[in-house]
Protein backbone atom coordinates (compact mmCIF):
# COMPACT_ATOMS: atom_id res chain seq x y z
CA UNK A 1 0.00 0.00 0.00
CA UNK A 2 2.96 2.45 0.68
CA UNK A 3 4.38 2.15 -3.01
CA UNK A 4 0.78 2.81 -4.36
CA UNK A 5 0.95 5.78 -1.81
CA UNK A 6 4.26 7.13 -3.42
CA UNK A 7 3.30 6.38 -6.70
CA UNK A 8 -0.05 8.50 -6.70
CA UNK A 9 1.99 11.24 -4.52
CA UNK A 10 4.18 11.11 -7.83
CA UNK A 11 1.30 11.60 -10.23
CA UNK A 12 0.17 14.47 -8.36
CA UNK A 13 3.19 16.15 -8.54
CA UNK A 14 3.61 15.43 -12.16
CA UNK A 15 0.59 16.38 -12.70
CA UNK A 16 0.47 19.91 -10.78
CA UNK A 17 3.74 20.95 -12.27
CA UNK A 18 2.38 20.44 -15.25
CA UNK A 19 -0.90 22.56 -14.61
CA UNK A 20 1.03 25.09 -13.24
CA UNK A 21 3.37 25.94 -16.35
CA UNK A 22 0.01 25.58 -18.10
CA UNK A 23 -1.28 28.82 -15.80
CA UNK A 24 1.99 30.19 -16.14
CA UNK A 25 1.75 30.22 -19.82
CA UNK A 26 -1.20 31.61 -20.10
CA UNK A 27 -0.55 33.96 -18.10
CA UNK A 28 3.34 35.28 -19.92
CA UNK A 29 2.42 34.16 -23.56
CA UNK A 30 1.60 37.09 -25.91
CA UNK A 31 -0.88 36.40 -27.87
CA UNK A 32 -4.39 33.94 -28.30
CA UNK A 33 -2.62 30.80 -30.22
CA UNK A 34 0.21 30.39 -27.75
CA UNK A 35 -1.60 30.74 -24.65
CA UNK A 36 -4.01 28.13 -26.13
CA UNK A 37 -0.68 26.01 -27.06
CA UNK A 38 0.04 26.34 -23.31
CA UNK A 39 -2.92 25.35 -21.36
CA UNK A 40 -3.61 22.98 -23.75
CA UNK A 41 -0.84 21.03 -23.92
CA UNK A 42 0.27 21.14 -20.58
CA UNK A 43 -3.18 21.38 -18.60
CA UNK A 44 -3.87 18.23 -20.77
CA UNK A 45 -0.82 16.37 -19.58
CA UNK A 46 -1.53 17.36 -16.07
CA UNK A 47 -5.00 15.79 -15.85
CA UNK A 48 -3.46 12.81 -17.15
CA UNK A 49 -1.14 12.15 -14.37
CA UNK A 50 -4.02 13.40 -11.58
CA UNK A 51 -6.75 11.14 -12.79
CA UNK A 52 -3.79 8.42 -13.48
CA UNK A 53 -3.38 8.68 -9.34
CA UNK A 54 -7.00 8.51 -8.60
CA UNK A 55 -6.84 5.04 -10.94
CA UNK A 56 -4.16 3.63 -9.43
CA UNK A 57 -5.43 4.66 -5.64
CA UNK A 58 -8.78 3.25 -6.59
CA UNK A 59 -7.71 -0.15 -8.57
CA UNK A 60 -5.15 -0.70 -5.57
CA UNK A 61 -7.43 -0.34 -3.02
CA UNK A 62 -10.16 -2.59 -5.06
CA UNK A 63 -7.42 -5.24 -5.84
CA UNK A 64 -6.68 -5.20 -2.14
CA UNK A 65 -10.29 -6.10 -1.58
CA UNK A 66 -12.27 -3.44 -1.45
CA UNK A 67 -15.56 -3.09 -2.66
CA UNK A 68 -17.59 -2.29 -5.82
CA UNK A 69 -17.36 1.26 -5.71
CA UNK A 70 -13.61 1.45 -6.38
CA UNK A 71 -13.81 -0.63 -9.71
CA UNK A 72 -16.58 1.84 -10.80
CA UNK A 73 -14.33 4.61 -9.53
CA UNK A 74 -11.61 3.35 -11.82
CA UNK A 75 -13.69 3.43 -14.77
CA UNK A 76 -15.13 6.47 -14.54
CA UNK A 77 -11.60 8.23 -14.11
CA UNK A 78 -10.95 6.16 -17.31
CA UNK A 79 -13.94 7.50 -19.12
CA UNK A 80 -13.11 10.91 -17.89
CA UNK A 81 -9.47 10.49 -19.26
CA UNK A 82 -11.07 9.41 -22.77
CA UNK A 83 -13.57 12.48 -23.00
CA UNK A 84 -10.44 14.89 -21.40
CA UNK A 85 -8.15 14.02 -24.07
CA UNK A 86 -10.98 14.51 -27.01
CA UNK A 87 -12.70 17.29 -26.03
CA UNK A 88 -9.37 19.25 -25.18
CA UNK A 89 -7.81 19.13 -28.37
CA UNK A 90 -11.37 19.72 -30.60
CA UNK A 91 -11.91 22.88 -28.38
CA UNK A 92 -8.61 24.40 -28.90
CA UNK A 93 -8.36 23.53 -32.52
CA UNK A 94 -12.74 25.61 -32.41
CA UNK A 95 -11.27 28.52 -30.76
CA UNK A 96 -8.19 28.95 -33.10
CA UNK A 97 -10.39 28.60 -36.19
CA UNK A 98 -12.24 31.06 -33.99
CA UNK A 99 -9.41 33.27 -33.24
CA UNK A 100 -8.73 33.08 -37.08
CA UNK A 101 -11.67 33.85 -38.61
CA UNK A 102 -12.16 36.50 -36.63
CA UNK A 103 -8.48 38.24 -37.66
CA UNK A 104 -6.74 37.76 -35.06
CA UNK A 105 -2.95 37.47 -36.30
CA UNK A 106 -0.30 36.19 -33.89
CA UNK A 107 2.16 38.13 -32.04
CA UNK A 108 5.69 38.35 -33.56
CA UNK A 109 4.62 36.01 -36.69
CA UNK A 110 6.38 35.34 -39.78
CA UNK A 111 4.89 36.74 -42.67
CA UNK A 112 3.27 34.08 -45.06
CA UNK A 113 3.63 35.56 -49.06
CA UNK A 114 1.77 33.35 -50.25
CA UNK A 115 -1.34 33.87 -47.88
CA UNK A 116 -3.03 36.28 -50.78
CA UNK A 117 -2.20 33.94 -54.18
CA UNK A 118 -4.36 31.64 -55.45
CA UNK A 119 -3.75 28.27 -55.71
CA UNK A 120 -2.77 26.98 -59.10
Amino acid sequence: MAALNTLSYVFIGIGLFFNFVGAFGLHRFPDVYTRMHATTKCTTFGSIFLILAVIVQSAGIWAMGGDLRQSIMCIHSILALVALLVTNATGAHAMARAAHRSGEKPARAVVDDLEGKKND
